[in-house]
């Protein structure tokens, strides 16, 4: 996968997090970053559970698991 789609992966990912976390989200772009370390996130915490998923919806699923963990913990420290 490219570069560019992993980006677009990733930031698609962090807004589909924020609309899922529902008030622990910070703005379109920064959730948009937080997508995209979530995609690494995610695709790090699913490989050590030796879940993988394939193609493009799968690699949207692994980013958005990671963008939602990431979401939390970074909700939790800022309170």
């Amino acid at each position: 996968m490219g570069f560019l789609a992993y980006l677009l992966i990733g930031a698609l990912a962090g807004w589909l997090a924020g609309n899922m976390m529902k008030g622990d989200g910070f703005g379109l772009l920064g959730n948009m970053v937080v997508g995209i370390i979530g995609a690494i996130l995610g695709g790090w915490v699913l490989g050590l559970v030796g879940i993988s998923f394939g193609g493009f919806i799968g690699s949207l699923v692994t980013a958005t698991i990671g963008a939602i963990i990431l979401l939390f913990i970074v909700g939790k420290i800022k309170k």
